[in-house]
């Protein structure tokens, strides 16, 4: 018997083999024998390695390796049998009889790790016992494996489980016998659940785990559940298309057994360094109550999704882009499948498609067109424009050369082009579904050239001087009819269809110039100085009076007449027929002061804001005959605690008096005996928000105060879709466990609204709310989240819901519970994390009463 450290077999012979003396002439008359192992052979081991030529086997012992093509294995004793060409690997057993050094199979890119394993080089066939492997996110255990070949294994008593430890999973699924194709499929037999090792009543005959590395065409398989008010049903069944690399379509359907459905239709698709979005089209059919019951009804709700957006480098010169959400104004109110808080406070849908190209020759032009929509979910109105063309010309310097340095009043003579063409369609929900989609649609453009210079006086003084020619054309007007005395009425008007048009021009110029102040403090204050930012500006503008764009009617029987345009109600408005003569007047200013840090070891003044944008501006109408002042708008922010809250104040101010009748009167306020300004209107906002990690006051504490994902701004209805695997972050567990031990991780969010109103002296306050919304986590796995608020107007509770989660390591349970009001709800999920197993899983809710 032979010891080696280390060495390389060759490829054709045994390593009993010895030279032959024969010439090579007659070498060439024998045939070879076919070699036992093509290719070489590696191995090492780091304790010994005996040769025994008597059985033609090599023992490898103590952190044996072996390597033949793609074939590696790794054990603490391995024995290659050059007889049969197989491999046997098995642990190693110390001195206190414990199995050490189990071993690790791999073979191309799989890799197994059994207790013992036997493998054959030419068949490539293998036994293996309680091998374990990972499969997608999926760990596999099985107490005996056939390795049929490269892509087939047979697998008795296996344990399928997404949890971290396979040896003692918190569940798994037990399987009998199946048949398991790597990085494709397993098929199996009898399967049932275990939870902590107890089997529960959870069964399948026969069951199929996909397991491909890439998507693949199937089925999807529904959610089965009971509801309250439609009885038992099959959710988000259906099935999914990969039409090819780019695409792909899913198709669901849902069915109650009181025979409400519904379908949606999704779709996914991404071209690289093109395009890339999603579509969405939901449908449902909904009854309500028992046919011939009070309270019985149907409705049929929908929802439109579209999000595009275009890669800027595929055609720098072009874009187009894609935001689209349309549908019944009762959709998340109404939908039985979603309930989404979010979607459901939101009473506002838009969309927006729009393209747009660059052609960059000088003058650069723009041309964009575009289709907008807003829905209002309450009032069910509907404003469309579809479509919207516009074209904008780059700013045109005629007398001076392009990218020169422009001096003085004629070198800055600038104008620029501009128009937009609409068709808009103000509409409700009702009035789509009876009279069409373009139903009293309205059309126009509107051409736009202003025309500027601007240039310095003293240095210090800004000006601004220029004028705007417009012009509107439109495809309807309108034509008055006098007073029938015969009816006793007003006629109907007439809607005069054919091209006309209107041109309105004005003039306008402004001053504007800042000034600083400063104001030094003694070396030994806190205070060292204070700055003040003062930004004036007066502008002027004028109108000429268009009255060639009215005429007049007679409103009754005495001959009355009144003036009106045959414009009004046009999509850019109405030409005005009084000369319009104003000056406008604003100031801005900004406080900063320079302070001592309370870190004594910084040499740097510490800069803050005492008052950030403290704004008034008003107006001053020349061609009125009375009240020409406006009144004072006023506003600031105003910095509280080292910038941590931002409270934003502003308030209305109004120089004239009120009469007995609360109206305005051309009388100050000052002068009829009241206050210099009366306020009129005032509003404050402010918000905050605390967390532990604010809140705590150990420097040297590297901790965040939250734990993964605490503070992501996720609905608990959208928790169940989180695939995230429980062991992303296992080095974090230890340090988790540290901080909780000296402080709770949590976070509280507040917002205050107040507004007073006092236009007629009513001084009331429109609204006075607070809002709250916070969490803190119990431990690691446990998170408690709320959200709340109360209306001081109103005096009630605001909307509210509590949210409980639990992180079950492989899986996840969440409650959502909404206690009362017209939304009073509650939802239940418990299921598993893993996207491979996402169908197990239970779910209950109980939905908002509709009739609410």
């Amino acid at each position: 018997m032979l010891f080696f450290s280390s060495s390389v077999l060759g490829f054709a012979q045994n390593p009993a083999a010895v030279a032959d003396s024969i010439p090579d002439a007659a070498q060439d008359s024998i045939p070879e024998k076919e070699p036992l192992l093509l290719d070489e052979i590696r191995r090492h081991a780091d304790g010994y390695m005996t040769i025994d030529k008597k059985e033609n086997k090599l023992y490898m012992h103590d952190g044996a390796e072996l390597y033949y093509q793609d074939f590696e294995l790794k054990s603490g004793v391995i024995i290659l049998d050059y007889n049969t060409n197989e491999v046997t690997a098995k642990p190693l057993k110390d001195s206190l009889g414990v199995l050490i050094q189990p071993p690790s199979f791999r073979q191309g890119g799989d890799e197994v790790f059994p207790d013992s394993i036997r493998f054959n080089f030419k068949t490539k066939k293998a036994i293996i016992w309680n091998s374990r492997s990972e499969q997608q996110g999926m760990n596999v255990k099985a107490s005996a494996t056939k390795k049929q070949n490269d892509s087939v294994y047979y697998m008795r008593n296996i344990k399928l489980t997404t949890a971290a430890d396979v040896d003692d999973p918190e569940y798994y699924i037990r399987v009998r016998t199946g048949k398991f194709v790597p990085n494709k499929k397993m098929i199996s037999g009898l399967s049932n659940l275990y939870i902590a090792d107890v089997p529960t009543p959870v069964f399948l005959p026969f069951a199929y785990f996909p397991m491909t590395q890439n998507r693949a065409t199937g089925f999807l398989f529904p959610t089965i559940g009971e509801n309250f008010n439609r009885g038992y049903f099959l959710q988000n069944g259906g099935y999914y298309f990969v039409l090819n690399d780019n695409i792909d379509i899913a198709t669901l359907g849902d069915y109650y057994t009181n025979g409400s459905y519904g379908f949606r239709l999704e779709s996914n698709y991404n071209k690289r360094y093109k395009y890339r979005g999603n579509f969405s089209f939901r449908y449902e059919n909904l009854i309500n109550g028992e046919r011939g019951l009070p309270g019985y009804g149907k409705s049929n709700i929908f929802n439109l999704r579209w999000s595009h957006s275009k890669d800027s480098k595929s055609n720098p010169n072009s874009r187009f882009a894609a935001s689209v959400n349309l549908g019944t104004s009762s959709y998340f109110r109404e939908s039985i499948n979603q309930i989404n808080t979010t979607n459901f406070l939101n009473n506002t849908l838009n969309s927006s498609i729009s393209y747009s190209r660059t052609f960059p020759k000088y003058p650069a032009v723009n041309l964009s067109v575009s289709a907008t929509h807003s829905q209002n979910t309450q009032s069910k109105s509907v404003n469309m424009t579809l479509p919207s063309l516009t074209a904008n010309m780059e700013r045109i310097y005629p007398f001076v050369k392009r990218n020169q340095i422009k001096k003085g009043v004629l070198d800055n003579i600038n104008f620029q082009y501009s128009m937009r063409g609409d068709n808009r369609i103000n509409t409700t929900d009702d009035i789509i579904s009876s009279k069409g989609l373009f139903y009293g649609a309205k059309s126009g453009m509107k051409h736009n050239m202003p025309i500027n210079t601007n240039f310095k006086i003293a240095k210090h003084f800004n000006f601004t001087v220029g004028g705007n020619y417009s012009e509107v054309w439109t495809n309807e007007t309108y034509k008055k009819k006098d007073y029938d005395p015969i009816l006793e009425a007003l006629p109907v008007q007439d809607t005069l269809r054919g091209f006309d048009r209107f041109a309105l021009y004005n003039f306008s110029a402004s001053v504007n110039s800042t000034v600083y102040g400063v104001f030094n403090f003694k070396e030994n204050k806190k205070v060292q100085s204070i700055r003040h930012t003062a930004n004036a500006n007066v502008s002027y503008s004028n109108q000429p009076s268009f009255a060639q764009y009215y005429d007049e009617y007679i409103i009754d029987a005495n001959g009355t007449t009144r003036s009106y345009s045959r414009f009004q109600g046009g999509l850019f408005g109405t030409p005005g027929n009084r000369k319009s003569s104003a000056i406008g007047i604003t100031l801005r200013n900004t406080f900063e002061a320079k302070v001592k840090d309370k870190d004594t070891t910084k040499t740097e003044l510490k800069k803050i804001k005492l008052l950030n944008n403290l704004n008034f501006s008003t107006n001053y109408n020349i061609t009125a005959d009375s009240l020409r002042w406006s009144p004072v708008r006023m506003s600031t922010v105003l910095p509280l605690f080292d910038s941590k809250i931002n409270v934003n104040v502003g308030a209305t101010f109004d120089p004239y008096a009120l009469d007995e009748n609360k109206k305005r009167i051309n009388t100050f306020s000052a002068a009829a005996g009241g206050p210099l300004f009366r306020m009129t209107s005032a509003n404050i906002n402010w918000g905050y928000s605390f967390s532990s990690k604010n809140g705590n006051k150990n420097k040297n504490d590297d901790q965040s105060g939250t734990i993964p994902g605490m503070n992501k701004n996720v609905g608990l209805d959208d928790l169940r879709l989180n695939n995230s695997d429980p062991e992303d972050e296992p080095e974090q567990n230890e340090e988790k466990s540290a901080y909780y031990i000296n402080s709770l991780p949590w976070s509280l969010n507040l917002r205050h609204s107040l507004t007073y109103s006092n236009n007629f002296q009513e001084q009331t306050i429109s609204n006075n709310s607070l809002m709250a919304s916070g969490n803190v986590s119990l431990t690691p796995k446990w998170k408690i989240t709320v959200s709340s608020g109360y209306d001081f107007k109103n005096k009630g509770i605001t909307f509210t819901n509590l949210g409980i989660n639990r992180d079950l390591d492989s899986w996840d349970m969440n409650i959502s519970w909404t206690p009362f009001g017209y939304r009073q709800s509650w939802y239940f999920f418990i299921g598993v994390k893993s996207g491979m197993l996402r169908d197990l899983k239970y779910e209950k809710r109980r939905e908002p009463d509709r009739k609410l």
